[in-house]
């Protein structure tokens, strides 16, 4: 059974070591090669410039960010040819402050 969104506590699992370890490998690595970053409601989009290994890395720092930070929705929009790659990340009430928190470690 899916639980619902808003019942999932705004906080990650990992400890603050082991943040910092990873940290390449989860969103503050990915959202540090970012050119843009703008605010959407619940949270905050970002886009990349294109890069032949961003699609991959973001997919895997989306699967590594659902095991630990069950609360986010991840969206990702990659435009046709040579576009740039978008990532929404949002979630309830706190996200938008989590995100920033997150962001700025």
């Amino acid at each position: 059974m899916d639980e619902e969104p808003a019942n999932l506590p705004i906080a990650c699992t990992l400890t603050p070591a082991e943040l910092t370890a990873m940290r390449d490998g989860l969103l503050p690595g990915l959202l540090a090669r970012a050119s843009e970053k703008h605010p959407v409601p619940g949270g905050f989009r970002w886009r990349f410039d294109p890069n032949p290994t961003l699609i991959r890395d973001a997919a895997a720092v989306i699967e590594a960010e659902h095991r630990c930070c069950r609360f986010l929705r991840f969206l990702l929009i990659v435009e046709p040819g040579d576009g740039s790659v978008w990532l929404e990340v949002t979630g309830p009430e706190g996200t938008t402050e989590f995100l920033t928190m997150l962001t700025a470690v």
